[in-house]
């Protein structure tokens, strides 16, 4: 594989550095995967979350599979008053390789933007201002001795509007513009600073999804997206959402030319080349009109 490979890099350039990763829900293999990984590279690790009972499973799992040291720090990252703490922790650590990836998504169930069940700040917090601070806490040290590495985790609906998951999509499209500029402003610096937008993983937040050939298991998209660290600023993770990308572009592109020329209102669901079991909620919800392009004319109407 070419990530161990990649590991084995930075093991070299950094010998006493620590892996920093927020964990959540949907991204406990992840965790698991990457960080064994990097642990028998000879790095140490910090694992940042909510859940004590699940960061002393996943810090024993790693200790005991691989030796490394692993450093636990509890906390909720849908407060935002969290990050003195957090700086308080990390102080006197070296931190080469820093991975965003706490998310939260109100309701598996699209709902109008004033219908999002829970509350939106914690949304904000969780999804963006985690992004935010983290990397603010970290980048500081990275830039000083010009080299690093920041993993930070979208989403493929940050890619275009989505009507009905509003805020999530909004927030995940911040992570995405976010990743992109900083990119732009320090890889001459000699920080690698990439995006992750996957589409559909069957965890608990998709409420566990049938797998198929684009819905792929924690474990699927775990071991594929490895091997994509460094080939660029931006990945969908995994071949089979690359695709699904490119597809859904050129789909776009058509739906809005059709939609445009046409004199008729028209009806409108999800993107037909996108998930159909994913995204099946929206042909049971009221759409708002004129909501495309990026959603499919089904049928125009007389």
């Amino acid at each position: 594989m070419y990530f161990p490979a990649l590991l084995e890099r930075f093991a070299k350039v950094f010998p006493e550095v620590n892996g920093t990763m927020g964990s959540d829900h949907w991204s406990g293999r992840w965790d698991r995967e990457s960080l064994c990984i990097r642990a028998r590279q000879g790095l140490n690790v910090v694992l940042i979350s909510r859940t004590l009972e699940k960061l002393q499973a996943i810090a024993v799992e790693i200790e005991v599979t691989t030796g490394s040291s692993v450093k636990i720090i509890q906390v909720d990252f849908t407060k935002d008053d969290i990050y003195e703490y957090i700086k308080e922790e990390l102080k006197g650590l070296e931190i080469g390789i820093l991975v965003n990836n706490v998310g939260m998504l109100p309701s598996f169930l699209p709902s109008h933007f004033l219908n999002t069940p829970g509350d939106i700040q914690s949304l904000i917090h969780c999804n963006i201002t985690s992004v935010v601070k983290m990397t603010q806490l970290i980048l500081k040290d990275m830039e000083s001795r010009r080299r690093g590495l920041i993993l930070n985790i979208s989403s493929g609906v940050a890619l275009f509007p989505w009507p009905l998951y509003s805020m999530y999509s909004s927030s995940k499209a911040f992570v995405y513009t976010f990743s992109k500029a900083l990119q732009a402003e320090y890889k001459a610096k000699g920080i690698i600073i990439q995006v992750l937008t996957p589409y559909a993983v069957s965890t608990r937040m998709t409420d566990y999804l049938n797998t198929n050939l684009i819905t792929k298991t924690a474990d699927e998209f775990v071991k594929e997206s490895l091997n994509y660290v460094m080939i660029g600023d931006e990945t969908c993770g995994c071949l089979a959402h690359e695709i699904l990308v490119i597809g859904n572009f050129s789909f776009l592109e058509a739906s809005e030319d059709k939609w445009r020329g046409s004199p008729h209102r028209a009806e409108i669901a999800f993107p037909c080349c996108w998930n159909t079991q994913l995204f099946s909620p929206l042909a049971r919800t009221e759409m708002p009109e004129g909501v495309l392009p990026m959603v499919n004319i089904v049928r125009e109407k007389a």
